[in-house]
């Protein structure tokens, strides 16, 4: 049974045995501020409704893993994540490759003191996890997800095969689950890039 105000922290613990009213409360609580906070970069209403709906969906569906110790600031934050996808997934700049992760200009991902962790850490993790993959699949990882290349651009411009492409990517991305759960932030993070 749920407590008439019950705590965010209280309903989360809730919707993690699979509980879909609990989920609802949170979803009726918060829906409102990350559509405020996607509209308020976008200025799009139905981008910031889809970004609400990915928000949220996610959360349901990876509800298990997820260990949300701040729920407004983990929506805020994984708000600001997938603004910046959309954004740059709308950007028709030049691709360049780059042969070093540290070398990626990126925007902060996280401006509030509030926050417990910053972009640069998170960068840093990901690029400590990277570095313990071979360098081709790291190179295709960082086409695919930093570059945006399709599968089948990375396979012309390296000269392999979309298959190869495909599977290096599936083993980069599962390397990447496996070694970041301890870390909020780059969990947030790899919703980011994983969901694209």
């Amino acid at each position: 049974m749920i407590d008439r105000h019950p705590t965010d922290e209280a309903l989360f613990a809730i919707v993690k045995t699979g509980e879909r009213k609990a989920f609802n409360l949170l979803y009726d609580r918060y829906w409102e501020l990350v559509y405020k906070k996607a509209f308020s970069y976008l200025h799009d209403g139905e981008a910031a409704g889809g970004i609400v709906n990915d928000i949220f969906l996610n959360i349901w569906l990876k509800r298990d893993e997820l260990n949300i110790l701040s729920f407004q600031n983990y929506l805020t934050a994984a708000a600001r994540y997938r603004v910046y996808n959309h954004l740059k997934a709308k950007k028709k700049d030049a691709v360049l490759y780059v042969e070093d992760f540290d070398t990626i200009k990126h925007k902060p991902f996280l401006t509030s003191q509030d926050e417990s962790f910053s972009s640069q850490e998170i960068y840093q993790r990901i690029n400590l996890l990277l570095d313990h993959l071979p360098k081709r699949c790291k190179e295709i990882f960082l086409l695919s997800r930093f570059n945006q290349l399709s599968n089948s651009e990375i396979a012309a411009k390296l000269e392999i095969s979309k298959r190869t492409v495909e599977n290096q990517i599936s083993t980069a991305v599962k390397h990447l689950r496996n070694n970041s759960r301890d870390f909020l932030g780059l969990v947030l993070l790899f919703h980011y890039l994983l969901n694209k």
